[in-house]
């Protein structure tokens, strides 16, 4: 993958004079061939397609916008600054001309591209799972480190639990119980019961959320219970796009009735985790924090190393060991997964 250019520090203040100048409200710069542009105002992303994005602003009007090629990257959930076009021509769009401070940013690896951002802004990640086929605590555990490593609150979330009997409920939730002694929380949900979806709806009140899970687990089903009218506003956000159905592949914000807003993408469904190193991994099983730093050896593996504290904690119970193989599986799997030109 080419890299860009390193830009002098001249370059390097030219491009802050430019950005502190097109946040300036008050004396927006106007540009030859911009006429049919509005004022500079305050707006969001609320998804991001090709070369353009979709921004609303804050009478919740949507725009459609170029985004100038002195911006490195916009995506669903930032806060910009733009300016809407008041032309009628189809052909005339806003322009976005200030991305805002993130204060957060979700990525994920890419074979081709590498690590490219996918959403911004985000207050936390709904991690789904699901008790059928099977309760698959390691997929869990992948995923909580994702959410460390972009530090992004985490919900795990455990859908279909309809379908377990009292004995299984009690053994589903002696295993869920590790998650919530360590700090996580931890929700059973059933599509079928309505069972806690009030409490779902509690922790989606005035947050902007994800939605992450494998294929199967419902995701989609929950999507539809919170948001009856995600279809009529994806078609809005198709329709004013002017890409028809092109768009149902791309992010998009979309706003839960009782407050709050949730992304859509399909690159944040499923991650991968073959970009983080194994520091970055053992760092994303909290409970391990404690300890490192502490061992025996600096270099120390946490695994047959002599003097870890890690594996000691493991063997006195303090670490769960189910959570310990999980870690060793992720460590095990970094190198086979990661693509040729990252091995490097």
């Amino acid at each position: 993958m080419a890299k860009k250019p390193k830009l002098s520090k001249n370059q390097q203040r030219q491009v802050a004079r430019n950005r502190h100048k097109r946040m300036d409200l008050e004396k927006p710069a106007a540009a030859e061939g911009t006429g049919h542009l509005g004022e500079q105002q305050s707006g969001r992303v609320i998804s991001r397609f090709g070369k353009h994005a979709i921004v609303e602003d804050s009478s919740l009007s949507l725009h459609k916008c170029h985004i100038r090629r002195t911006i490195d990257s916009v995506v669903c959930g930032d806060h910009v600054l733009f300016r809407a076009s008041e032309s009628k021509e189809e052909r005339d769009r806003g322009i976005i001309e200030v991305v805002l401070d993130r204060k957060s940013t979700l990525t994920r690896p890419d074979f081709y591209d590498g690590v490219k951002p996918i959403a911004s802004n985000i207050d936390q990640i709904i991690v789904v799972s699901a008790i059928l086929p099977a309760l698959s605590l390691h997929i869990i555990d992948r995923y909580l480190v994702a959410c460390e490593h972009a530090e992004i609150s985490p919900l795990i979330v455990i859908n279909k639990i309809e379908l377990l009997g009292d004995e299984q409920r009690a053994g589903v939730e002696k295993d869920l119980q590790l998650y919530k002694d360590i700090g996580y929380r931890v929700l059973l949900l059933s599509c079928q019961t309505n069972e806690g979806f009030d409490k779902l709806s509690e922790q989606l009140l005035d947050k902007v959320s994800v939605f992450v899970g494998q294929s199967g687990v419902g995701k989609s089903s929950i999507v539809n219970r919170l948001l009856p009218d995600a279809d009529e506003a994806i078609g809005d956000v198709s329709e004013n796009s002017g890409l028809g159905q092109h768009t149902t592949t791309a992010s998009k914000l979309m706003h839960f009735t009782q407050g709050g807003e949730l992304i859509d993408s399909p690159g944040v469904r499923e991650f991968g985790l073959w970009h983080l190193d194994a520091d970055t991994v053992t760092r994303g099983f909290i409970e391990f924090r404690d300890y490192l730093g502490g061992c025996k050896f600096s270099d120390c593996k946490h695994q047959n190393d002599p003097g870890c504290l890690i594996t000691e904690a493991v063997k006195e119970g303090k670490i769960s060991e189910q959570r310990y193989h999980s870690y060793l599986k992720i460590i095990e799997t970094l190198a086979q997964n990661r693509p040729a030109y990252a091995k490097g």
